[in-house]
Order: structure tokens, then C-alpha cells, then sequence
């Protein structure tokens, strides 16, 4: 409307006990009438109908007539903190617009008009009220006042609508310019919502809330889009709110410098929305349209179709009531609800199960009561706590004492629950009361409930009690220098592979760190190198580590980087971390716990590196003292090694390639020296001198034990070049398998097929198969004293070919 906003700027004043009533009256009329100069004969004032005291002041101290101070008898103008506490009445004042305009005084039956517009509310916080009843008057009388500066600014201006004030002028101006549209006439209250959810939208995005399906990211959403849906119905082909964020960070960006520091967050937030709600807008209404072509003004759309379209097409309820609005029809919100129910109802029956001991039903139930736990530990490690629920044995209980291992759910929490590869918070519980607990772990059950897994050392606890929680704060400093080092090891892996790398998986424990990434081939010990200095490089420079809250689904589709395969409320912190050559060196998606400076990471160590699956490797590290130690523990061994040597520690990798090579030589001359003795001859051999006869065939067949299955064909191309014309079968025996390689020398190998004949050998070894070429097969099995029968076997073969030829 012309004074109402879903944002607006509120100016006020306190006081506790220093001043009240009557300094209070002074004040505002001072302000208004000295200070700003506005017209007296134009301010009406109004006050709780038996605040006697206040009508006289307003006498007295603006003079105003009594015809101007008009009493009100509703709770217009008793203001209380809830059912209970701090409470009174209240004065408004009013500007009169002038008689032109349609509306009548406050209190009047006109007074829905434009005409007179409250400007300024005086609370007078004088009394005490139990279950809604006045009990006693406060120690200290107080006052708390709200003025809207829209409000105000519009008298100033002298104009009567907020809209035409100078900042949304500039917003509106702005926005037909961008939708090449007049901005008055039947576009009006378009270019209005506009220019209003524009500011809603930027300042919320600002502050850290971001579009969700939930809590105050659903709200956002809905401000959102209907902005978005009326840039739609002005024509807009393109999407348009973040093209306008420049124009609101001009207008109000000085007074607010929290704008113009979240001004790309705003606008990348605002496209990312936009074009997807464009596609769904498109969707929606084409449904909506096949939907109601049976309707005529008047209908009722049921409930369920508004439900699927929510459902199924992503299509909001509120843009379909506003939709059918237009159109003079309704929804049917109670067949809404239904469906919504039913559907809660469905995905309760559907849920696998978080794998907790208590049934998958209480955790729904729990969350459906008391809504999800509000974590505080990002920037403390203990707080003050309600008991909300105590699971034991798989059944909520009432309470738990002395000896009992029970979960504890509570409304907040500084305990992290096990999520984003971060292993879940452990430290203690208690209160005044004598209760103490050990909490060994913490979950995530939903990914909304933080549950304590404790045991109760001391005392009781009961639902509805207040605890105070304490995080291991050394178990909480590992873990968050752990966390933090991902990130960096991240950027540190994309920095010398490349963009492809991408994160697959993690896990952070207090001990030690493991980092999953895309990426085809092992890291040379070169890539190792340079990505471990340039980790602990920023871990030096000891720059802060800032944070920002952004929707999971909208930072990753931007671009973001996330920690992979998790699920995030609905919203998480993006994380920025050391400097780049333009922007922070790290900036990804994350949820957990991190240090506050980068140097509080202390040391980064990688100690493995290795392949999970294809496309997948493995990095494993260490910070802080665990690598301190682990490098400790190396030096020391190296110091071993260098005395096992006889040298010193600089000498060792010299000494030791001296030994392998001087072994490599050794290797040499043995396998020399068993070829010369294996070509020597054999007890397979039935003659010292002269090749067996088989079938008119010469034939070789030899047995070599401890003999690498390597060798054996350039064994038996020797053994094929003495026979000139034959057969010859080598079996090497080695860890008490057998490997068995047949030769057939040229003239021959038309008519014996090596294959056929190592085959047979294979069979007899135990094995399956062999393979090769006609002049040449090996193979292989597991039955190493059955060498003899392969040879064998291989005779009986020669045998029968020669009957069949």
C-alpha cells in the first residue's frame, strides 16, 4: 500500500528506568514540530483509552485540542511483550494529508483511508502481566518508540505516498527503463512490488538469508518471485531483479555498506533464482491454464491440482492464488493442506532410516514438535540449553539418571552433528542441579536435530530441564585445523592439475584428514611437493578465514564449490579462505567448523596418495602435531637407518642406491647362472647328449625349480634352435605354483599347434587354458608338484597327434 512495505526502516528510542511519559511526549513533539518544522494543526494524537495521564500531557505539552487526542480502546494501542512480562500503553501520532485524500481520523469509521497516516508509536512499558493479566507496575517505568522512516520521509518530502519518496522514484525509474515500460497507469503496482521486494530481497540476501523451501528462505523466496512474476507480466523477457541491484546499492548503499560488500552475493543470487523461476513460472502457468479451462470467474480451483502444481512442478501456492485472484477465482486452501499432509505423511512412510538405534519415527515426530536444533558452535564451544527430547533404548523417556546411555536432543546446541565428512562434536553436559553427562558423539539425524549421544555420570536430567553444554575445545581445534586444510588442499590440487578436480569425498577426524578427488593418474612426487608447500604457504601468511551464508543449491549451480555428495540445510556458509591474485585463494560450500586464521592449522603434511576407484585418487594428511610427530617419527627412522648403514643421514639415499644396484648385478648374474645350468641339461632328458624321440619327433622336456616364469620363453626359443626340428616343454616351479611354456619350432608348427600342446601341460598343473601362438603358448597353474605330469602330458599329446597324422 501507499505506507505498507516488506521492507521499511524503523527509527527508535529507549530508555530503561531514566526516563518516561512525560520526556518521552516532549521529545516527539519537539522533533516533529522544532526540529522538522511540520505543521502542529496537521498531528493527531491517540492514546489508550484510560491513559488518563497521557491525554493530559499531550494537552499540556503540544496543546493540542482535545478533539485531537482521541482515546482508543483496543489493543491497537497496548503493547505487551506476550502473555506474560513487560507491558502498557501506547501513543501514536498521526500526519494529516489533507483533506483531499479519502480517510478519516484513527478510531473513526474511515480510518482504513489514506488520509491520516501513523508516523510515530510511544510505548509506555509500565506494567507487569501474568497469563495476560496486569499483576503490578515495573521497578522502572521504560519507553521504547518506532517511527518509520518512510513514513517520515514522505511528510518531509512532501509528498503522501512512500513510493514517491526519492529512493523509490530512483528504484521505479530503474525498473521501467530496464523493462522499457511506463511506470504509472495499469504497470503501477507492478514497477511498485518491484522496486519494494528489490530492497527486501537485497538486504536479506545481505544479512545471510538466502532462497529456500523453508523458514525465512521461504519467505525470501516468496518476495522473490512475486517480483519476479510481475517482471514477467510487464514483459520482461530477460531476467531483471539483479540488473536493478546496482540501482539499490546507489540509493542506499552509503547509509548501508553491508549492500555494496554482499552487491555480487545479491545479484548472482537474485539470476540464479530468476532463471529458474522463469522456467517454472512457465511451466506453472501453462498447468494452471489447462487446469482452469473449464473454470469461470467465481471457481474454485481444488486443492489437490494446487498441490501437484506445487508438488510436481515446483509452481508456489501463493503465485496460483495470486494468479487465480486476477482471474476472480479461489483456491482451495483446506484440500491444499490435505494433500500437503498426506504427502508429509508419504515421506515419512518412505524414509530409509538414519541407522540410529531409536526408530526413524521419533526422530520425525521430535522434529515435527520442536522444529530443527539451532547450532551456535561456530563462534563459541559451550551455551546454555533446553532438553527437548531423550531417547533411550530406542523409546523417548521422560528422563535418564546416573549409569543411563541415553541421546539428548536440545533446542541449540554449540555441538557439531557428524556431516560434511566432519566427524560429530564430543565434550560434556550438566547444570546446577548435580547433573553431569560425558557426550561421546554427536549426529545429525534428519540433517535438521543434533543428537547427544551421552552418558550420565551424576544426578538426572528430565524433558524441559536446562543444561549447560561444553565442546571438547582440543577435539574441537583438530578438527576444525583439519577441516580448513581441505579447502586449501582443494585449491592447492586445482591450482597445479586443473579445473577438473573436483572433490568426491572426505573425512575429518581429530587425527587425521582424508581428501577423495577427480582425477585420471597418480600425483608425481613433483605435484605432491608443490601442493604440500603451497598448502602450508598460506598456512603462514595466517590470513583470516571469512564466512558468508548462502542456499546449497544456488551456490553450487554459481558455481561454488561444495563438499560432495552431502546435504545441506537450508542454508550453509561459504567459506573464503587465503588471497588469490583477484579474490580469496579457496572459497567453497561448508558447513563445519573451521579455524579462524589460517595459521591456526600450524603445519600440513600429506603421508599418502593413492587410487580409490577409475578417475578417483586419495590423499591422506596430517596437521598440526600429528604431522609434527609423524615427521618427528621419520627423522628418527632415518636416523636408524643411517646407523644400520654406517653413514650419515645425508648419505643414506647415496649408500642405498650403491646396495640396490650392487644387488640389481647379483640378480643378474644368479639368473645367468641358472640359464646356463638349465640349458646344461635336465633329469627330464633321457640322454646326456642327445634330444628324446617321440612319435619321430625330438623332444625337450625339463623341470626348473625356484626358476622366474619370466625366462622360460627365451629358454625355449634356445632349446628350439638346438633341436633344429621339434618339441620342446619348460615348467618352472616358483611359491608352489607352476608355469609351463611349450615350443614348436617352424617345420613343425603346421601340423602341432604350441597352443594345443601347453593346454594339456596346463590341465595337468591344475590350471585352465593357455595361450599363445602355433610356435609358442604358456600357461599356468597352481600344482607345482605335478611338473613331471605336464611333461608329461604333453607326450601323450605328441603321441596321439602322430596316430591321428
Amino acid at each position: 500500500t501507499a505506507r505498507h512495505h516488506t521492507f521499511f526502516e524503523m527509527l527508535g528510542n529507549f530508555s530503561f528506568g531514566d526516563y518516561f511519559k512525560e520526556q518521552a511526549i516532549t521529545h516527539a513533539w519537539t522533533l516533529l514540530t522544532r526540529e522538522w518544522g511540520l505543521d502542529p494543526d496537521r498531528l493527531t494524537a491517540t492514546v489508550y483509552h484510560n491513559d488518563d495521564q497521557a491525554f493530559d500531557l499531550w494537552r499540556k505539552i503540544a496543546g493540542l485540542p482535545e478533539s485531537r487526542i482521541i482515546r482508543i480502546p483496543t489493543k491497537d494501542n497496548f503493547w505487551a511483550m506476550g502473555a506474560d512480562g513487560p507491558c502498557g500503553p501506547c501513543s501514536e501520532i498521526f500526519y494529516d494529508h489533507g483533506d483531499h485524500i479519502p480517510g478519516g481520523p484513527p478510531g473513526s469509521p474511515d480510518e482504513d483511508g489514506d488520509r491520516f497516516v501513523e508516523i510515530w508509536n510511544l510505548v509506555f512499558m509500565q506494567f507487569v502481566q501474568e497469563a495476560d493479566v496486569i499483576t503490578g507496575d515495573l521497578p522502572k517505568p521504560s519507553i521504547d518508540t518506532g517511527m518509520g522512516l518512510e513514513r517520515i520521509a514522505a511528510v518531509l518530502q512532501g509528498v503522501h505516498d512512500n513510493y514517491d519518496t526519492d529512493t523509490f522514484r530512483a528504484l521505479i525509474a530503474a525498473s521501467g527503463e530496464l523493462t522499457r515500460s511506463a511506470t504509472d497507469g495499469a504497470n503501477q503496482a507492478s514497477h511498485r512490488v518491484i522496486a519494494d521486494h528489490l530492497r527486501a530481497s537485497g538486504f536479506l540476501v545481505a544479512d545471510g538469508v538466502l532462497p529456500a523451501n523453508e523458514g525465512r528462505g521461504y519467505v525470501l523466496r516468496r518476495i522473490m518471485r512475486r517480483a519476479m512474476r510481475h517482471a514477467h507480466l510487464l514483459g520482461s523477457a530477460e531476467p531483471l531483479m539483479h540488473r536493478l541491484v546496482p540501482a539499490l546499492v546507489a540509493e542506499m548503499g552509503a547509509a548501508y555498506p553491508e549492500l555494496v560488500r554482499a552487491q555480487p552475493l545479491i545479484e548472482e543470487t537474485l539470476k540464479l533464482e530468476e532463471v529458474r523461476f522463469r522456467q517454472t513460472l512457465a511451466n506453472g502457468l501453462r498447468l494452471l491454464d489447462e487446469a482452469t479451462g473449464g473454470m469461470t470467474e467465481g471457481g474454485t480451483l481444488p486443492g489437490a491440482t494446487a498441490f501437484k502444481l506445487y508438488d510436481t512442478f515446483g509452481f508456489p501456492y501463493d503465485l496460483t492464488e495470486d494468479a487465480l485472484r486476477a482471474q476472480g477465482m479461489s483456491v482451495d486452501r483446506v484440500g491444499f493442506d490435505a494433500a500437503m499432509a498426506e504427502q508429509k505423511a508419504a515421506a515419512r512412510a518412505a524414509w530409509k532410516g538414519s541407522g540410529d538405534k531409536a526408530s526413524d519415527d521419533i526422530w520425525f515426530d521430535i522434529a515435527e514438535e520442536q522444529g530443527g536444533t539451532e547450532f551456535i558452535g561456530y563462534s563459541g564451544h559451550e551455551g546454555d540449553a533446553q532438553v527437548l527430547a531423550i531417547v533411550k533404548d530406542g523409546a523417548r523417556v521422560e528422563a535418564a539418571g546416573a549409569g543411563d546411555e541415553v541421546t539428548i536432543l536440545t533446542n541449540q546446541t554449540p555441538f557439531y552433528g557428524e556431516s560434511g565428512g566432519q566427524q560429530g562434536d564430543a565434550g560434556e553436559a550438566g547444570n546446577d542441579n548435580g547433573f553431569a553427562a560425558e557426550i561421546a558423539d554427536t549426529s545429525k539425524p534428519l540433517g535438521r536435530l543434533h543428537a547427544h549421544k551421552a552418558r550420565v555420570r551424576g544426578g538426572s536430567i528430565r524433558v524441559g530441564d536446562a543444561i549447560h553444554l561444553s565442546v571438547d575445545i582440543g577435539r574441537r581445534a583438530k578438527l576444525r585445523a583439519n577441516h580448513s586444510a581441505t579447502h586449501l588442499l582443494h585449491a592447492a590440487l586445482r591450482h597445479r592439475l586443473g579445473g577438473h578436480v573436483t572433490q568426491k569425498g572426505s573425512l575429518v577426524a581429530p587425527d587425521r584428514l582424508r581428501f577423495d578427488f577427480a582425477h585420471q593418474k597418480p600425483l608425481t612426487p613433483e605435484d605432491i611437493a608443490a601442493v604440500e608447500a603451497e598448502v602450508n604457504r598460506h598456512i603462514r601468511e595466517n590470513d583470516a578465514v571469512t564466512t558468508r551464508l548462502m542456499t546449497p543449491d544456488e551456490a553450487i549451480a554459481a558455481g561454488a564449490m561444495a563438499l560432495f555428495g552431502e546435504k545441506y540445510g537450508d542454508e550453509v556458509r561459504v567459506l573464503s579462505m587465503g588471497k588469490g591474485a583477484e579474490a580469496a585463494w579457496s572459497v567453497e560450500l561448508c558447513g563445519g567448523t573451521h579455524v579462524g586464521a589460517l595459521g591456526d592449522i600450524g603445519l600440513f603434511k600429506i603421508v599418502g596418495e593413492s587410487a580409490v576407484s577409475s578417475g578417483v585418487r586419495r590423499i591422506e594428511a596430517l596437521t598440526g602435531e600429528a604431522a609434527r610427530l609423524y615427521l618427528s617419527g621419520r627423522e628418527e627412522r632415518l636416523r636408524e637407518a643411517a646407523a644400520t648403514l654406517k653413514s650419515s643421514p645425508e648419505e643414506v639415499p647415496a649408500r642405498i642406491a650403491a646396495l640396490v644396484e650392487e644387488r640389481r648385478k647379483l640378480e643378474r648374474e644368479l639368473a645367468e647362472a641358472k640359464k646356463a645350468l638349465a640349458l646344461g641339461g635336465g633329469a627330464a632328458k633321457t640322454d646326456d647328449s642327445a634330444p628324446e624321440q617321440i612319435a619321430g619327433i625330438a623332444f625337450i622336456g625339463q623341470v626348473l625349480a625356484d626358476f622366474d616364469p619370466k625366462g622360460l620363453r627365451g629358454l625355449v626359443d634356445d632349446a628350439k634352435a638346438r633341436l633344429g626340428s621339434g618339441v620342446a616343454v619348460i615348467v618352472a616351479t616358483n611359491d608352489g605354483r607352476a608355469s609351463v611354456a611349450v615350443g614348436v619350432t617352424p617345420d613343425l608348427a603346421a601340423r602341432l599347434s604350441a597352443v594345443d600342446l601347453v593346454k594339456q601341460a596346463v590341465a595337468a598343473l591344475g590350471g585352465q587354458g593357455g595361450g599363445g601362438r602355433p610356435d609358442m603358448a604358456q600357461g599356468g597353474g597352481p600344482e607345482a608338484g605335478k611338473a613331471d605330469a605336464a611333461i608329461a602330458a604333453v607326450r601323450v599329446a605328441l603321441v596321439e597327434s602322430a596316430a591321428v597324422a
